[in-house]
């Protein structure tokens, strides 16, 4: 019997060491940037901005914190010795490649931070969660263990919630998380249809896969993480993304297409196979029909979809229909701009565009959607989790003011093997479990 149930977003919180190193090659946003001057204040105000935005509309918003960057662990894991400042001396002079790595904000986009099934397609009826390996980056694939940590935390009664570890940690299971999935339903609390994207098929040479950039989330991968969730056939759909896509600077699903309910927006070059992956929702999907908007290459040119990253916004049911949540840079370029003034005058289900401005977010190559992590929770589990993460007008108070006393406005490539910055973090971190009631969830808590 379906439950009410919401759909809940948990942003990550921009980390005190957001910077342009131009880490992630396919990501174009993030390489058009590198070694430019950041602003880690102004990026976590606009990021609690928009959370706030969403919570005073209704929606349940929820923080995840950012990582302890630099990571001093990693770096000493890689041969560098003695104190923290000199390690930090020691990769700056040895590798400022490495250095930049294990200090990236990345984290902040926790829509990689893991993929979950919510209790109503699962067979134990509990929600499941599964850190990403982030295995095709090097600054990614050391977050999953803290990850976990903060999900664990946060939704911590077995009863409830089931936590598997990231898959492992090589190219053959490389694991995205939430941003190659997106589920489709009637209903929050009905049984619906998890639609894995993936790029390529790693134990299959021949199969087909983008010629210039990597494929980041594999076959494998995906069906490894329907297993452990308990996802039963009739609630899966597997589906490869086009590598023309993948080549274009669409390194995740959700640069390229979003889902909510039971409509898919996305661009016509998403899926390789693309009526066969409507075939494949429409057959399992119950309770309502697929309502899909295809938006052409005629209308918005590939490019100008990676541009303004128009399909990585956010979907949101409103009392009227639902709201697209997009970034500013959709209003500054003129095919997407003409195209949305459309979409909300054609009578279909999105009947509400909103601008948000996330320009620190996107200058790394991350728009709305990467800024946060969906999870469906029905009333019994919205009441088990950890309130202590819900985003009220009192805690975006406590931390905007936390952020305006540990951030500094601006952030060059040099700032990272300053001792004095990691200290910063540290105690803004230190700070920043207590608000947010979480534990030991750091290796320097530890």
């Amino acid at each position: 019997m379906a439950k009410h149930a919401v759909e809940a977003n948990f942003d990550g919180l921009v980390g005190p060491t957001h910077n342009y190193a131009g880490l992630s090659w396919g990501n174009v946003a993030s390489k058009s940037s590198v070694r430019s001057v950041s602003s880690p204040k102004e990026a976590a105000l606009q990021g609690l901005a928009k959370m706030k935005q969403l919570a005073d509309r209704g929606y349940v918003q929820g923080v995840l914190p950012p990582h302890e960057r630099p990571h001093i662990p990693t770096l000493r894991a890689l041969g560098f010795e003695g104190t923290d400042a000199r390690v930090l001396e020691q990769a700056a002079k040895a590798s400022p490649s490495i250095l930049a790595a294990v200090s990236s904000a990345s984290s902040m986009w926790t829509a990689n931070a893991a993929t979950v099934s919510p209790s109503a397609d699962t067979a134990d009826h509990r929600v499941h969660f599964t850190p990403a390996n982030l295995s095709a980056k090097f600054h990614r694939s050391i977050e999953h263990r803290v990850t976990g940590r903060s999900l664990k935390a946060v939704f911590a009664d077995e009863s409830y919630f089931a936590h598997h570890p990231a898959l492992p940690s090589v190219s053959h299971f490389g694991d995205e998380g939430a941003a190659n999935h997106t589920r489709l339903c009637a209903g929050y609390g009905e049984p619906g249809v998890e639609l894995f994207v993936y790029g390529q098929i790693a134990f299959n040479e021949q199969a087909p896969a983008p010629g210039k950039y990597p494929a980041r989330q594999t076959l494998e991968a995906s069906q490894a993480i329907a297993r452990l969730h308990g996802l039963k056939g009739q609630h899966v759909v597997f589906a490869q993304q086009n590598p023309e896509a993948i080549d274009a600077g669409v390194f995740h699903n959700d640069v390229i297409a979003v889902g909510n309910g039971n409509t898919l927006f996305y661009h016509e070059t998403a899926f390789l196979k693309e009526d066969q992956v409507l075939a494949d929702i429409r057959e399992r999907l119950t309770g309502a029909e697929l309502e899909a908007i295809r938006v052409s290459r005629a209308e918005v040119p590939i490019d100008d979809a990676v541009a303004s990253y128009l399909f990585n916004s956010q979907l949101l049911n409103t009392p009227d229909g639902m709201l697209l949540a997009v970034p500013g840079e959709c209003r500054e370029v003129a095919s997407v701009r003409r195209y949305l003034d459309g979409l909300v005058k054609s009578g279909g289900p999105i009947t509400s565009v909103e601008v948000f401005d996330v320009k620190q977010s996107m200058r790394n190559g991350g728009g709305p959607a990467c800024l946060r992590l969906r999870v469906v929770l029905d009333d019994d589990e919205l009441k088990a989790m950890h309130r202590g993460v819900i985003l009220t007008d009192g805690l975006y108070e406590r931390l905007t003011t936390w952020v305006e006393a540990h951030y500094r406005d601006e952030l060059g490539q040099d700032d990272l093997a300053d001792p004095m910055l990691l200290e910063e973090v540290r105690k803004a971190l230190d700070e920043l479990t207590g608000i947010l009631g979480l534990g030991s969830i750091y290796d320097f808590q530890r």
